[in-house]
């Protein structure tokens, strides 16, 4: 194989092929990017079908909060993928959040998507659920600004694609929202009209990210402790898929909030073939940090420290741990020299713990062998 095999391959290549497979992509989360020769290296193995991804947040023009800007991400994943010498992985725009959905917000999205483009991404999830309408009449109504947001972002990268094959994923739902009764769920005509006025304008998604239970990041109890997430509402998930098939939506469900979530419940419950994408992400950042309590312990409490003394304010009330869970990924652009200045060992032990657990995860996720049903359909 030449280098120019190990580039990433469209979203679309992956979601078309895999969809009706009993199995689930991964979509991992290097915001710390040490992690990326530990997961490649595991997918390999595996040989299973990769999403990286990045938020909006975590990467943009000025680097987001992970210090990464697109061509950084693009970049060193595409080292990765050389370096251990897997093929079949697609290079994804997490969470290009709309949050505003003034002509000003979907400039600086035009132009971040733009930028996400000319660095070689080939996936890209449109995120403007926070535009809801609660006033709206009926459905269509509720939805439109999502709808209209969502399709001007969608014709922009149909357009800068010119022509080149691309994974879409757009979002109904924000996700981790709750009113007075807790997490608001994703009903399954809100999903059928979305998709529907969605394909109506030209955009045609390969996935679709709803609220189903899950919230981004580490869940604690009313005491700080870290707890397992076990509030993904699956038979609300089944009945959103189903209700998108029965619709004739070629539409499968991507899993977002995926950290904390045991992995035996994924691996026995999780419906593959209506989910097809899991999002893992802060818990390659939690990783990182534990290790680095042994292996890095004065940059851990420096990173522990400057958490604390610009975050303890605004969480008031919370406990320590939580408090770091939350805010310590706004640390990792303003340690990114230290971080990925650390010794051998450490990024020996990294590389180890991430492709371990990468393991597990491609088994819960019963990706072995996803890859080449890909690499087939290429031939």
């Amino acid at each position: 194989m030449s280098d120019t095999d190990f580039k990433p391959k469209p979203g679309s290549l992956l979601f078309n092929n895999l969809k009706d497979k009993d199995t689930i992509i991964l979509a991992a989360n290097p915001r710390i990017a040490l992690v990326n020769k530990g997961i490649f290296q595991a997918a390999k193995d595996m040989d299973a079908a990769l999403i990286v991804e990045l938020a909006r947040s975590e990467c943009d023009l000025m680097g987001g909060y992970s210090g990464q800007k697109p061509a950084d991400f693009s970049r060193m994943a595409g080292e990765a993928a050389r370096e251990v010498g897997f093929d079949i992985w697609a290079l994804h725009a997490d969470h290009i959040g709309i949050k505003k959905g003034t002509p000003e917000d979907i400039q600086a999205t035009k132009e971040l998507v733009s930028g996400q483009i000319d660095a070689g991404y080939t996936s890209f999830a449109i995120d403007a659920s926070h535009l809801f309408n609660f006033q709206g009449g009926d459905l269509r109504e509720e939805l439109a600004d999502n709808i209209n947001a969502t399709t001007e972002i969608g014709k922009h990268i149909q357009q800068q694609m010119a022509g080149k094959e691309y994974g879409l994923e757009v979002e109904v739902g924000e996700i981790g929202r709750e009113d007075e009764s807790g997490r608001v769920l994703t009903r399954p005509e809100e999903a059928v009209t979305f998709i529907t006025a969605l394909n109506k304008n030209g955009i045609r998604p390969h996935v679709l990210a709803i609220a189903n239970g899950s919230a981004h990041g580490n869940t604690y109890d009313a005491l700080g402790n870290l707890i397992e997430q076990v509030s993904i509402d699956i038979p609300q998930t089944i009945a959103v898929a189903k209700a998108l098939r029965d619709n004739k939506l070629d539409v499968r469900i991507a899993q977002h909030g995926i950290t904390g979530t045991p992995r035996d419940l994924i691996h026995n419950h999780f419906p593959r073939g209506d989910i097809i994408k899991g999002n893992v992400a802060t818990f390659y950042q939690n990783m990182v940090w534990d290790l680095f309590k042994v292996y890095e312990p004065e940059l851990y409490s420096d990173i522990w420290n400057w958490t604390m003394e610009n975050y303890r304010e605004q969480a008031k009330g919370k406990a320590d741990n939580e408090v770091f869970g939350k805010f310590s990924k706004f640390a990792i652009k303003q340690f990114y020299d230290r971080i990925y200045s650390v010794g051998g060992d450490t990024r020996q032990a990294i590389d180890a713990l991430a492709y371990a657990e990468t393991l597990i995860f491609l088994k819960a996720f019963n990706a072995k062998g996803s890859a080449q049903f890909v690499r087939d359909a290429m031939r």
